[in-house]
């Protein structure tokens, strides 16, 4: 696997350079979801629990791709929209794709606070995340961060939410998660100095975009 790091622009350079060479940004984020599933699969023999908390952009996309694998897959699973539905075209895709499939949607975080949950997955805010932590995402976060001090093991899409990508600068309230699971190229928040404890064991998965296709940085 490749062992390069990238900031948050570099990768949507990568990422165009891939949709430019065939690979469309729909099928880069299924490929995403799947291979984070497929590392959840590995944490739990047999399907459990499973809450998955999206943002309205293209994490909360990989996020959809997640719960529709794994209820596909007879886990029971719950999707919290944390700041209301998708916006952007290809995370509006997968969103519908889970209509057909037994997912209740909830949007209010504190309808969860007592339900139980085997495992998290954190597609709240990607790369793009800089600043404070809003109050939808405060209140989402601090769900996740619950369930992870309860037990639940909790796996971030490309990095926890509440960390800056290119600084490892931590947002007050930021989620913690047992396993990260990133794409293609690692970024600097993985080995920054405050932000890397709270990304858990890290896994960089290949999504599809062939070393060739990356631009020269």
């Amino acid at each position: 696997m490749k062992h390069r790091i990238v900031t948050a622009a570099q990768m949507k350079e990568i990422e165009r350079a891939g949709d430019v060479h065939g690979l469309p940004y729909l099928q880069m984020m299924e490929n995403a979801g799947l291979a984070a599933y497929a590392e959840l699969q590995k944490q739990f023999p047999h399907p459990g629990r499973l809450l998955v908390v999206c943002g309205k952009g293209n994490n909360g996309g990989d996020g959809f791709v997640i719960a529709r694998a794994a209820a596909k897959d007879g886990w029971n699973v719950t999707v919290l929209l944390a700041e209301g539905e998708p916006k952007t075209a290809d995370a509006t895709r997968n969103f519908e794709r889970l209509h057909s499939l037994p997912v209740p949607i909830c949007t209010d975080c504190s309808v969860l606070e007592t339900q139980y949950f085997d495992a998290a997955v954190d597609a709240l805010y990607g790369t793009g995340f800089h600043g404070e932590l809003r109050p939808s995402g405060l209140a989402a976060c601090g769900l996740m961060r619950r369930l992870h001090k309860s037990g639940a093991f909790v796996l971030a899409v490309d990095l926890p939410s509440g960390i800056n990508t290119d600084t490892g600068e931590v947002a007050e309230g930021a989620a913690h998660a047992d396993l990260t699971v990133t794409f293609d190229s690692y970024k600097p928040l993985h080995i920054a100095e405050a932000s890397a404890p709270l990304c858990g064991k890290i896994v960089c998965a290949d999504i599809g975009i062939r070393d060739e296709w990356h631009p020269e940085f």
